[in-house]
């Protein structure tokens, strides 16, 4: 059994890999950037080690001082987490000949596995039909061009060397390919260390559902359960669920069974999903993902199966301690997962929102489980990503864990930031959802957000400088809370400084169109899109800001012409700062 880990990854899932090996008795070791000094899971581990830097490039990204880590901890083993280096095959086998167990699957495996594009092959080689598409790395923009005349629009640009929706473009005309093209680049460059795309056709109406499956080294491989990840905006999950409901008889089965060859195709062991996109009763291979995906929990508690265990033991030469027919004699339920991040969706937006969590109060009671990165206090900065935690719920069937959930959110108080909680309510409480008719498209096209509102929980203040102020009153022996509005001057002295409604918003349009546009959060100035002088329409994208890897176009409230530009590329915002002026 190993005896070291050292987790090279930060906020939720270096927690959660931080738990289940304290549990097993194995040391832990964290690594930390420069912002990340008190986080967590630097708190809950054994020992940390700082890697200097803010941003993922200038620390968790940065190979040597990672290995240096591993060198001064004694570390006999590493779990990458997701995302950073989870995919690098580079980065695995530098791990493994240095005598130190990747926690994961083999190099060749994630070498054709992780990139998209040689798994769509190894798919095919399995006998799973895939989306059609290119096989071949991307070299210019005329090759998407081609694509697109040849299988109509819309198409989808993705990232070779990604997953969860980073570095993936929707294109609907030719006009926007050289742009998008270019955009899902640089995010995924941002994310995964590599820049190569791939298209394929996007499809109309599709459910995103997946298969999660583990293998060993002896050469057992098992699927453990479907979840389905259709509840999704910007190409990112807010809600998953496992078992993947209303699927017609047998269909699980054939995924389970496609995933599977698709994995033993190439040699993989440890934990590993085989994404499918399912349409009029059609599956076809999407991609895999040769690391634990964030979802997994929903997958342990219908199975009482602890994934993380279950990687630690593969990485230590153990067999698969269930077969195929336990695993699925085990499952019980239904499961589902919200991601809680920190976005502002207030009329569908999700416009990033880092900053600090002044308060987290997280749910409790029968069948709910909380995963965080994060407690009171802690800081969600823009330059990782903006997962709070995670709220995963077990009901005795899909109506029990719908209503417990959603029961479960109300419960859940985070002030400071704004949220997805508002929107997660809307997704659940809606019959679309309940009835299994959503898909990757409903949250954007269909479910109407126009009305959510978020608040950080501080004060806010109206037109007329009025600060709104919660408070409790009894009525005959009632209990009532109720909201008023009073002067400024009445605000105790312990209120947070008034924030504007606009600024609540997180919009960069004035409610007066003034011409003037303001940061709507913290972040980096990717790209200018014009300069002074140039006549632009109201809704004209005027330049790129991106925040917690996601890129934002930040659109004219206005048209006129760009008199006054205050930013550059590269340049750090502050949420509320002057970007340009229109005239």
């Amino acid at each position: 059994m190993l005896k070291k880990i050292l987790i090279a990854n930060r906020g939720e899932i270096a927690v959660r890999v931080i738990r289940t090996a304290r549990e097993m008795g194995i040391a832990t070791v964290a690594v930390y950037s420069e912002l990340d000094r008190n986080a967590l899971h630097v708190r809950l581990a054994d020992e940390a080690f700082a890697l200097g830097g803010q941003t993922a490039a200038e620390s968790y990204l940065k190979t040597d001082a990672i290995i240096d880590a591993i060198k001064r901890s004694g570390a006999d083993a590493v779990h990458p987490g997701y995302g950073f280096f989870s995919e690098n095959a580079d980065f695995a086998k530098t791990i493994t000949d240095m005598g130190v167990a990747f926690i994961g699957p083999p190099p060749a495996a994630i070498v054709e596995m992780g990139d998209k594009v040689s798994s769509r092959k190894a798919a095919l080689r399995g006998g799973a039909p895939i989306v059609p598409g290119t096989t071949e790395f991307l070299k210019s923009a005329d090759e998407i061009l081609e694509f697109g005349k040849s299988h109509g629009w819309p198409v989808a640009i993705k990232a070779a060397f990604g997953g969860g929706g980073r570095g993936m473009k929707v294109v609907h005309d030719a006009k926007s390919v050289q742009e998008a093209m270019e955009s899902a680049q640089r995010e995924s460059k941002a994310f995964f260390g590599r820049d190569e795309i791939y298209v394929e056709k996007y499809l109309s109406w599709p459910r995103h559902i997946e298969i999660q499956l583990v293998g060993d080294t002896h050469g057992n491989v098992v699927w453990i359960s479907s979840r389905d990840c259709s509840a999704q905006r910007r190409h990112q999950k807010l809600i998953e669920e496992a078992p993947a409901p209303a699927l017609p008889d047998g269909v699980e089965e054939e995924m389970g069974a496609a995933a599977v060859k698709a994995a033993k195709a190439v040699g993989y062991f440890n934990a590993g999903t085989v994404e499918f996109i399912y349409q009029d009763e059609q599956f076809f291979f999407l991609e895999m993902n040769t690391r634990l995906q964030v979802e997994h929990p929903v997958t342990e508690l219908i199975t009482g199966i602890d994934l993380v265990e279950w990687q630690i033991r593969v990485a230590s030469g153990e067999k698969l301690p269930m077969t195929q027919k336990q695993v699925l004699a085990a499952r019980r339920g239904h499961a589902i997962e919200v991601r809680i991040n920190a976005e502002n969706p207030t009329a569908g937006k999700f416009l990033p929102s880092p900053g600090t969590i002044t308060k987290l109060v997280t749910p409790d009671g029968f069948g709910v489980r909380f995963d965080s990165g994060y407690e009171s206090g802690d800081t969600v900065s823009q330059y990782y990503d903006n997962l709070i935690g995670k709220l995963i719920i077990w009901g005795k069937d899909r109506q029990t864990a719908i209503a417990r959930t959603i029961r479960a959110l109300e419960e859940t108080k985070i002030e400071g930031l704004h949220t997805t909680i508002p929107a997660d309510l809307a997704i659940l409480r809606h019959p679309d959802f309940a009835a299994t008719k959503h898909s990757t498209k409903w949250v954007e096209e269909t479910l109407d957000l126009t009305k959510v509102l978020s608040t950080t929980g501080e004060t806010q203040t109206n037109s007329d400088g009025l600060v709104e102020k919660n408070t409790v009153v009894e009525v005959n022996g009632k209990r009532f809370d109720v909201k008023v509005w009073v002067p400024a001057s009445a605000g105790s002295g312990s209120v947070s400084a008034p924030k504007t409604r606009s600024a609540a918003r997180g919009s960069s349009q004035s409610a007066t169109a003034s011409g003037t546009i303001t940061a709507p959060m913290q972040g980096t100035v990717i790209k200018l899109l014009v300069s002074v002088g140039q006549q632009v329409s109201v809704g004209d994208a005027v330049l790129v800001l991106e925040a917690m890897k996601m890129e934002n176009q930040i659109q004219a409230d206005k048209s006129g012409t760009v008199k006054k530009i205050s930013c550059k590329a590269g340049d750090t915002v502050g949420s509320g700062d002057v970007l340009l002026v229109i005239e």
